[in-house]
């Protein structure tokens, strides 16, 4: 899509381009979930509440999809097994072919699942470790994943911030010397540590000033095409995914409502809730 129009940013600075990586032929399924079933616990002696109910979905090689619904529709909870943190309760998941559904209770199996998908979370300072300065928490996954040194960690965790637009300046500092649009940038450059395959972005911008989310997804998009990165983008906003998504699968009370190409789903929406949700934009 077209980048959005931006506020200035302070501190414009010049991006490291990234290394080319070489990726699967573009047809090819990354990430998928078949007729995927989540149920959470009830409490004390109530049934079991079901939070994805038979949702089949995939994510193709250097595709956005975007997971647009209300809140409590099941978006997080699939992208929370997409990640290996959440075992699902029945149906498939897999990542490049691989069964990855027991990743959430297998140590060995989310650890090498890490290193290919990584989170973006709603709340940047949540996220990062307040205790930590910036060079820690974008070295973590380095430290896990590789047999980098510290000073290569320490080169990398450079060409990762300027990446997103920071600096080596920015190495010494704690989250809370940030602005939030910065904690974001941290976050991401964190996420891409490791030259993930998968990035998922779960309401990455709903937490920041508008002015400030148009120069984050506008770093993401530009990053997606230097990395060749998939991403699920997980959102409520219509008007963000229609911006930055290239298919778009609509959820509603834990079920899959919709999907198809973006431009499809806006323009001649086939479902009645798909419809509900676009009225209420326009």
């Amino acid at each position: 899509g077209s980048r959005l129009p931006t506020v200035e940013d302070p501190e414009p600075k010049p991006r490291a381009k990234a290394r080319p990586r070489t990726a699967p032929a573009p047809a090819g399924v990354l990430a998928e979930v078949r007729d995927l079933r989540v149920d959470y616990p009830g409490r004390r002696r109530s049934r079991p509440h079901t939070a994805v109910d038979g949702v089949s979905l995939r994510v193709r090689h250097g595709e956005t999809l975007g997971l647009v619904g209300e809140s409590g529709s099941g978006k997080s909870t699939i992208a929370r097994v997409l990640a290996g943190l959440r075992r699902p309760t029945g149906g498939e998941v897999r990542f490049d072919g691989r069964d990855i559904s027991g990743a959430a209770t297998n140590a060995r199996l989310r650890r090498e699942l890490s290193r290919d998908v990584q989170l973006v979370f709603q709340d940047p300072y949540a996220s990062l470790n307040p205790r930590r300065t910036v060079e820690q928490i974008v070295t973590t996954p380095l430290r896990v994943h590789t047999d980098l040194d510290a000073a290569r960690r320490r080169d990398r965790a450079v060409e990762l911030l300027e990446q997103v637009g920071l600096s080596a300046a920015h190495l010494s500092r704690h989250p809370h010397e940030f602005s939030g649009g910065q904690r974001q940038r941290i976050g991401i450059a964190r996420a891409l540590a490791v030259r993930p395959r998968l990035v998922i972005a779960d309401e990455p911008v709903s937490a920041l000033d508008v002015s400030v989310q148009a120069q984050v997804l506008n770093l993401l998009m530009d990053l997606r095409e230097e990395l060749g990165l998939s991403l699920l983008f997980i959102s409520h906003d219509l008007a963000v995914v229609r911006h930055f998504c290239d298919r778009i699968a609509v959820l509603k009370d834990g079920g899959l409502v919709e999907t198809g190409p973006r431009d499809t789903v806006f323009d001649t929406p086939s479902a009645a809730y798909t419809k509900e949700l676009l009225a209420a934009v326009l």
